[in-house]
Protein backbone atom coordinates (compact mmCIF):
# COMPACT_ATOMS: atom_id res chain seq x y z
CA UNK A 1 0.00 0.00 0.00
CA UNK A 2 1.35 3.45 -0.86
CA UNK A 3 2.45 5.83 1.90
CA UNK A 4 1.18 9.38 1.91
CA UNK A 5 3.48 11.92 3.53
CA UNK A 6 2.88 15.68 3.59
CA UNK A 7 5.63 17.41 1.57
CA UNK A 8 6.03 20.11 4.24
CA UNK A 9 6.48 17.44 6.91
CA UNK A 10 9.34 15.84 4.96
CA UNK A 11 11.13 19.19 4.69
CA UNK A 12 10.65 19.97 8.40
CA UNK A 13 11.88 16.55 9.53
CA UNK A 14 14.93 16.76 7.25
CA UNK A 15 15.77 20.27 8.49
CA UNK A 16 15.35 19.21 12.14
CA UNK A 17 17.70 16.24 11.62
CA UNK A 18 20.36 18.43 10.02
CA UNK A 19 20.17 21.05 12.79
CA UNK A 20 20.47 18.37 15.50
CA UNK A 21 23.47 16.86 13.69
CA UNK A 22 25.26 20.21 13.46
CA UNK A 23 24.56 20.96 17.15
CA UNK A 24 25.88 17.57 18.16
CA UNK A 25 29.05 18.05 16.09
CA UNK A 26 29.63 21.51 17.53
CA UNK A 27 29.28 20.18 21.10
CA UNK A 28 31.72 17.34 20.47
CA UNK A 29 34.19 19.67 18.76
CA UNK A 30 34.19 22.22 21.59
CA UNK A 31 34.56 19.44 24.16
CA UNK A 32 37.45 17.91 22.23
CA UNK A 33 39.34 21.17 22.03
CA UNK A 34 38.79 21.90 25.72
CA UNK A 35 40.02 18.54 27.01
CA UNK A 36 42.81 17.75 24.54
CA UNK A 37 45.93 19.90 24.61
CA UNK A 38 46.58 21.43 21.23
CA UNK A 39 50.26 20.69 21.58
CA UNK A 40 49.69 16.92 21.18
CA UNK A 41 50.54 16.82 17.48
CA UNK A 42 47.67 19.14 16.65
CA UNK A 43 47.30 20.20 13.04
CA UNK A 44 45.43 22.79 11.02
CA UNK A 45 44.08 19.82 9.08
CA UNK A 46 41.67 19.37 12.02
CA UNK A 47 39.60 22.21 10.55
CA UNK A 48 38.60 19.83 7.76
CA UNK A 49 36.74 17.46 10.11
CA UNK A 50 34.88 20.09 12.15
CA UNK A 51 31.41 21.49 11.58
CA UNK A 52 30.99 24.68 9.59
CA UNK A 53 31.17 27.79 11.73
CA UNK A 54 33.07 26.15 14.60
CA UNK A 55 36.47 27.76 13.77
CA UNK A 56 34.92 31.23 13.83
CA UNK A 57 33.28 30.50 17.21
CA UNK A 58 36.52 29.23 18.73
CA UNK A 59 38.65 32.07 17.35
CA UNK A 60 42.24 31.97 16.12
CA UNK A 61 43.73 31.69 19.63
CA UNK A 62 41.90 28.42 20.37
CA UNK A 63 42.44 26.60 17.10
CA UNK A 64 45.02 23.81 16.67
CA UNK A 65 47.50 26.08 14.90
CA UNK A 66 51.19 26.77 15.30
CA UNK A 67 52.22 30.12 16.72
CA UNK A 68 53.02 31.45 13.24
CA UNK A 69 49.72 30.19 11.81
CA UNK A 70 47.82 31.74 14.73
CA UNK A 71 49.42 35.11 14.05
CA UNK A 72 48.56 34.88 10.36
CA UNK A 73 45.00 33.92 11.30
CA UNK A 74 44.73 37.03 13.51
CA UNK A 75 46.00 39.25 10.70
CA UNK A 76 43.73 37.71 8.06
CA UNK A 77 40.66 36.31 9.86
CA UNK A 78 38.61 36.67 6.66
CA UNK A 79 40.58 33.72 5.24
CA UNK A 80 39.47 31.32 7.98
CA UNK A 81 36.45 29.99 6.02
CA UNK A 82 38.71 29.38 3.00
CA UNK A 83 41.22 27.53 5.18
CA UNK A 84 38.47 25.26 6.45
CA UNK A 85 37.09 24.79 2.92
CA UNK A 86 40.56 23.85 1.69
CA UNK A 87 41.06 21.29 4.46
CA UNK A 88 37.63 19.76 3.82
CA UNK A 89 38.20 19.67 0.07
CA UNK A 90 41.54 17.92 0.51
CA UNK A 91 40.33 15.31 3.01
CA UNK A 92 37.26 14.49 0.89
CA UNK A 93 39.40 14.08 -2.23
CA UNK A 94 41.98 11.96 -0.40
CA UNK A 95 39.24 9.60 0.78
CA UNK A 96 37.76 9.52 -2.72
CA UNK A 97 41.07 8.61 -4.36
CA UNK A 98 41.85 5.83 -1.85
CA UNK A 99 38.33 4.59 -1.12
CA UNK A 100 38.99 1.18 -2.71
CA UNK A 101 42.47 0.59 -1.27
CA UNK A 102 43.80 -0.94 1.93
CA UNK A 103 44.73 2.50 3.23
CA UNK A 104 41.57 4.48 2.64
CA UNK A 105 42.76 7.86 3.99
CA UNK A 106 40.88 7.29 7.23
CA UNK A 107 40.62 10.22 9.64
CA UNK A 108 39.65 10.78 13.25
CA UNK A 109 38.24 13.76 15.14
CA UNK A 110 41.48 14.03 17.13
CA UNK A 111 43.57 17.17 16.55
CA UNK A 112 46.15 15.25 14.48
CA UNK A 113 43.37 13.98 12.13
CA UNK A 114 45.59 11.44 10.35
CA UNK A 115 47.37 10.12 13.44
CA UNK A 116 50.82 8.59 12.94
CA UNK A 117 50.52 8.85 9.15
CA UNK A 118 51.63 12.48 9.46
CA UNK A 119 55.03 11.39 10.81
CA UNK A 120 55.52 7.94 9.25
CA UNK A 121 57.47 9.26 6.26
CA UNK A 122 55.67 6.94 3.82
CA UNK A 123 54.06 7.52 0.43
CA UNK A 124 50.80 8.09 2.28
CA UNK A 125 52.41 10.88 4.31
CA UNK A 126 53.60 12.44 1.05
CA UNK A 127 50.11 12.37 -0.47
CA UNK A 128 48.49 13.85 2.64
CA UNK A 129 50.81 16.86 2.70
CA UNK A 130 50.53 17.38 -1.06
CA UNK A 131 46.74 17.21 -1.24
CA UNK A 132 46.27 19.43 1.84
CA UNK A 133 48.50 22.16 0.38
CA UNK A 134 46.72 21.89 -2.98
CA UNK A 135 43.32 22.10 -1.28
CA UNK A 136 44.30 25.31 0.48
CA UNK A 137 45.52 26.90 -2.77
CA UNK A 138 42.34 25.85 -4.57
CA UNK A 139 39.96 27.16 -1.89
CA UNK A 140 41.72 30.51 -1.41
CA UNK A 141 42.06 31.08 -5.17
CA UNK A 142 38.40 30.26 -5.74
CA UNK A 143 37.41 32.74 -3.06
CA UNK A 144 39.55 35.38 -4.79
CA UNK A 145 37.96 34.73 -8.19
CA UNK A 146 34.47 34.92 -6.71
CA UNK A 147 35.22 38.40 -5.34
CA UNK A 148 34.86 37.38 -1.69
CA UNK A 149 38.05 39.16 -0.58
CA UNK A 150 39.43 42.64 -1.03
CA UNK A 151 43.08 41.50 -0.95
CA UNK A 152 42.85 39.57 -4.19
CA UNK A 153 40.73 39.17 -7.27
CA UNK A 154 41.18 37.99 -10.83
CA UNK A 155 44.62 37.69 -12.40
CA UNK A 156 44.74 40.66 -14.78
CA UNK A 157 48.43 40.46 -15.73
CA UNK A 158 47.74 38.93 -19.15
CA UNK A 159 44.70 41.00 -20.05
CA UNK A 160 45.04 42.87 -23.34
CA UNK A 161 47.87 40.72 -24.67
CA UNK A 162 47.51 37.81 -27.07
CA UNK A 163 47.83 37.02 -30.76
CA UNK A 164 46.19 39.64 -32.96
CA UNK A 165 47.09 37.60 -36.07
CA UNK A 166 45.18 34.57 -34.78
CA UNK A 167 42.31 36.75 -33.57
CA UNK A 168 42.36 36.16 -29.81
CA UNK A 169 43.40 38.02 -26.67
CA UNK A 170 43.63 37.41 -22.95
CA UNK A 171 40.66 38.67 -21.00
CA UNK A 172 37.94 37.47 -18.68
CA UNK A 173 38.67 36.47 -15.11
CA UNK A 174 41.76 34.27 -14.85
CA UNK A 175 42.14 32.45 -11.55
CA UNK A 176 44.76 34.21 -9.43
CA UNK A 177 46.64 31.14 -8.18
CA UNK A 178 49.64 33.33 -7.30
CA UNK A 179 47.83 34.69 -4.24
CA UNK A 180 46.52 31.25 -3.24
CA UNK A 181 49.99 29.74 -3.65
CA UNK A 182 51.61 32.55 -1.65
CA UNK A 183 49.16 32.14 1.20
CA UNK A 184 49.54 28.35 1.21
CA UNK A 185 53.33 28.70 1.54
CA UNK A 186 53.00 31.33 4.23
CA UNK A 187 50.46 29.32 6.23
CA UNK A 188 51.84 25.77 5.92
CA UNK A 189 55.58 25.84 5.36
CA UNK A 190 58.07 25.94 8.20
CA UNK A 191 60.92 28.45 8.16
CA UNK A 192 63.42 25.92 6.78
CA UNK A 193 65.44 27.44 3.98
CA UNK A 194 67.72 24.59 2.92
CA UNK A 195 65.67 22.19 0.82
CA UNK A 196 68.65 20.64 -0.99
CA UNK A 197 70.13 17.20 -0.52
CA UNK A 198 73.69 18.46 -0.63
CA UNK A 199 74.34 17.20 2.91
CA UNK A 200 73.14 13.70 2.14
CA UNK A 201 69.36 13.61 2.28
CA UNK A 202 66.18 15.14 3.65
CA UNK A 203 64.71 15.52 7.10
CA UNK A 204 61.04 14.87 7.80
CA UNK A 205 60.42 18.63 7.79
CA UNK A 206 62.07 19.20 4.40
CA UNK A 207 60.40 16.09 2.99
CA UNK A 208 57.00 17.46 4.00
CA UNK A 209 57.87 20.88 2.56
CA UNK A 210 58.88 19.32 -0.74
CA UNK A 211 55.58 17.45 -0.93
CA UNK A 212 53.47 20.48 0.00
CA UNK A 213 55.18 22.41 -2.79
CA UNK A 214 54.49 19.53 -5.19
CA UNK A 215 50.85 19.80 -4.19
CA UNK A 216 50.80 23.51 -4.94
CA UNK A 217 52.48 22.90 -8.30
CA UNK A 218 49.69 20.42 -9.10
CA UNK A 219 47.19 23.29 -9.17
CA UNK A 220 49.30 25.10 -11.77
CA UNK A 221 49.96 21.96 -13.84
CA UNK A 222 46.26 21.10 -14.10
CA UNK A 223 45.04 24.58 -15.07
CA UNK A 224 43.37 24.96 -18.44
CA UNK A 225 42.73 27.77 -20.92
CA UNK A 226 39.09 28.54 -21.66
CA UNK A 227 37.98 30.74 -24.55
CA UNK A 228 34.79 32.45 -25.67
CA UNK A 229 34.09 33.35 -29.28
CA UNK A 230 32.88 36.75 -30.46
CA UNK A 231 31.63 37.58 -33.92
CA UNK A 232 28.66 38.06 -36.21
CA UNK A 233 26.12 35.21 -36.34
CA UNK A 234 28.09 33.02 -33.98
CA UNK A 235 31.35 33.24 -35.90
CA UNK A 236 34.64 33.08 -34.01
CA UNK A 237 36.29 36.17 -35.51
CA UNK A 238 37.72 37.09 -32.11
CA UNK A 239 38.29 34.95 -29.01
CA UNK A 240 38.66 36.03 -25.40
CA UNK A 241 40.68 33.55 -23.35
CA UNK A 242 41.44 33.14 -19.67
CA UNK A 243 43.10 30.62 -17.36
CA UNK A 244 41.04 28.60 -14.92
CA UNK A 245 41.72 25.98 -12.26
CA UNK A 246 40.67 22.40 -12.89
CA UNK A 247 38.02 20.78 -10.70
CA UNK A 248 39.73 19.50 -7.56
CA UNK A 249 38.88 15.94 -8.57
CA UNK A 250 41.29 16.37 -11.50
CA UNK A 251 43.96 17.66 -9.12
CA UNK A 252 43.39 14.62 -6.90
CA UNK A 253 43.84 12.28 -9.86
CA UNK A 254 47.05 14.09 -10.84
CA UNK A 255 48.45 13.73 -7.30
CA UNK A 256 47.40 10.07 -7.15
CA UNK A 257 49.49 9.47 -10.26
CA UNK A 258 52.42 11.20 -8.52
CA UNK A 259 51.80 9.01 -5.47
CA UNK A 260 52.05 5.87 -7.62
CA UNK A 261 55.38 7.12 -9.03
CA UNK A 262 56.78 8.63 -5.82
CA UNK A 263 60.52 8.45 -5.14
CA UNK A 264 62.26 7.07 -2.06
CA UNK A 265 64.95 9.40 -0.72
CA UNK A 266 67.53 9.33 2.04
CA UNK A 267 66.57 10.30 5.60
CA UNK A 268 69.39 12.53 6.85
CA UNK A 269 68.22 12.30 10.47
CA UNK A 270 69.00 8.58 10.65
CA UNK A 271 72.44 7.38 11.67
CA UNK A 272 72.30 3.99 9.97
CA UNK A 273 73.84 3.66 6.48
CA UNK A 274 71.72 4.68 3.54
CA UNK A 275 70.28 2.11 1.18
CA UNK A 276 72.01 1.91 -2.17
CA UNK A 277 68.75 2.35 -4.07
CA UNK A 278 67.86 5.61 -2.30
CA UNK A 279 68.43 8.76 -4.32
CA UNK A 280 71.16 11.16 -3.27
CA UNK A 281 70.45 13.88 -5.81
CA UNK A 282 67.69 16.49 -6.03
CA UNK A 283 64.37 15.26 -7.38
CA UNK A 284 61.93 17.12 -9.58
CA UNK A 285 59.70 19.57 -7.72
CA UNK A 286 56.60 17.89 -9.15
CA UNK A 287 57.48 14.48 -7.72
CA UNK A 288 56.37 13.17 -4.33
CA UNK A 289 59.10 11.80 -2.09
CA UNK A 290 59.12 9.48 0.92
CA UNK A 291 61.54 7.81 3.37
CA UNK A 292 59.96 4.57 4.50
CA UNK A 293 58.14 1.77 2.77
CA UNK A 294 54.45 1.61 3.62
CA UNK A 295 53.04 -1.11 5.87
CA UNK A 296 50.64 -3.48 4.14
CA UNK A 297 47.70 -2.02 6.12
CA UNK A 298 46.21 -5.53 6.37
CA UNK A 299 46.12 -5.95 10.15
CA UNK A 300 45.25 -3.47 12.84
CA UNK A 301 48.25 -1.88 14.54
CA UNK A 302 47.17 0.67 17.09
CA UNK A 303 50.73 1.70 17.86
CA UNK A 304 51.21 2.80 14.25
CA UNK A 305 47.64 3.95 13.81
CA UNK A 306 46.82 1.29 11.19
CA UNK A 307 43.12 0.38 11.19
CA UNK A 308 43.47 -2.81 9.15
CA UNK A 309 40.95 -4.06 6.60
CA UNK A 310 38.87 -6.36 8.82
CA UNK A 311 35.19 -5.55 8.27
CA UNK A 312 35.85 -3.49 5.13
CA UNK A 313 33.37 -4.00 2.31
CA UNK A 314 34.90 -5.60 -0.80
CA UNK A 315 33.87 -6.46 -4.36
CA UNK A 316 33.88 -10.22 -4.94
CA UNK A 317 34.08 -9.91 -8.74
CA UNK A 318 36.76 -7.22 -8.95
CA UNK A 319 40.40 -7.92 -9.76
CA UNK A 320 41.42 -4.44 -8.63
CA UNK A 321 42.45 -3.16 -5.19
CA UNK A 322 38.80 -3.23 -4.02
CA UNK A 323 38.53 -6.95 -4.82
CA UNK A 324 38.01 -9.28 -1.88
CA UNK A 325 41.26 -11.14 -2.56
CA UNK A 326 43.50 -8.05 -2.41
CA UNK A 327 41.58 -5.93 0.07
CA UNK A 328 41.17 -8.82 2.53
CA UNK A 329 44.86 -9.77 2.19
CA UNK A 330 44.00 -13.41 1.47
CA UNK A 331 42.10 -13.89 4.75
CA UNK A 332 38.81 -14.51 2.99
CA UNK A 333 35.52 -12.71 3.34
CA UNK A 334 32.06 -13.04 4.83
CA UNK A 335 28.89 -12.79 2.76
CA UNK A 336 25.78 -11.17 4.18
CA UNK A 337 22.37 -10.84 2.60
CA UNK A 338 21.19 -7.28 3.11
CA UNK A 339 17.53 -6.34 2.87
CA UNK A 340 17.24 -2.82 1.51
CA UNK A 341 13.94 -0.95 1.88
CA UNK A 342 13.41 2.46 0.33
CA UNK A 343 10.67 4.70 -0.96
CA UNK A 344 10.23 4.56 -4.70
CA UNK A 345 7.97 5.81 -7.48
CA UNK A 346 7.25 8.97 -5.49
CA UNK A 347 4.73 11.42 -6.89
CA UNK A 348 3.55 14.80 -5.73
CA UNK A 349 -0.22 14.77 -5.23
CA UNK A 350 -2.17 18.03 -5.26
CA UNK A 351 -2.48 19.23 -2.57
CA UNK A 352 -0.11 18.60 -0.73
CA UNK A 353 1.23 15.08 -0.38
CA UNK A 354 4.15 13.03 -1.61
CA UNK A 355 2.85 9.57 -2.47
CA UNK A 356 5.40 6.73 -2.53
CA UNK A 357 5.60 2.97 -2.68
CA UNK A 358 7.90 0.85 -0.50
CA UNK A 359 10.38 -1.11 -2.58
CA UNK A 360 12.47 -3.98 -1.23
CA UNK A 361 15.62 -5.52 -2.64
CA UNK A 362 17.93 -8.29 -1.38
CA UNK A 363 21.63 -7.80 -2.08
CA UNK A 364 24.80 -9.70 -1.19
CA UNK A 365 27.38 -7.72 0.78
CA UNK A 366 30.92 -9.02 1.24
CA UNK A 367 33.16 -7.94 4.13
CA UNK A 368 36.75 -8.91 4.91
CA UNK A 369 37.40 -11.46 7.65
Amino acid sequence: MADQIPAAQIDEEDMETRICGVRHMCTLTLLLVSVCPLCCRASWMWLGVTAEGVPEKLGCANLPLSHRQRELCRKKPFLLPSIQDGARLAITECQSQFRHERWNCSTTTEPSVFGSELTSGTKETAFIYAVMAAGLVHAVTRSCSQGNMTECGCDARLQGSGSTEEGWHWGGCSDHIQYGTWFSRKFIDNSVKNMSTSRGGYTLVTMNQHNTEAGRQAIDKTMSTDCRCHGVSGSCAVKTCWRTMAAFERVGMYLKERYERSVQVSDRSRKKPRRKDQRLFPVDKHQLIFFNKSPNYCLEDRRRGVAGTRGRRCNRTSAGPDGCNLLCCGRGYNTHVVRHVQRCECKFVWCCYVQCRRCESMNDMHTCK
